[in-house]
């Protein structure tokens, strides 16, 4: 199994608008089946950077999370609320990690 976390930092003054356009494409890629279990949206509390998101899913290997990848890319739905989170993100960066049972 696999955790993938995909990190954003958000513009300032433009994490509620960044966290709904999340909250909406997270509901829109469960439904599609995107992600092998669990899909959460994390937030920062505290700590540098400020209005840091985290888009974190769990796949059973890197070969099922390619291919959710490729999937999600044809999925119009996808595109459009993609090109609205864009212009509020300032960075980003990927973290793909094992999971140790």
């Amino acid at each position: 199994m696999i955790v993938v976390r995909d990190v954003f930092r958000v513009k300032f003054g433009k994490a509620k608008e960044a966290t709904d356009l999340w909250k909406k494409a997270v509901a829109m890629l469960n439904k599609s089946g995107y992600g092998g279990g669990t899909t959460r949206i994390l937030t920062d509390l505290a700590g540098p950077p400020y209005y840091t998101l985290v888009l974190e899913t769990s796949y059973e290997s890197v070969s099922k999370w390619e291919e959710a990848g490729k999937e999600v890319r044809k999925n119009a739905e996808w595109k459009s609320i993609y090109q609205q989170i864009v212009p509020l993100t300032e960075e980003g960066r990927r973290e793909i990690l094992a999971v140790v049972e």
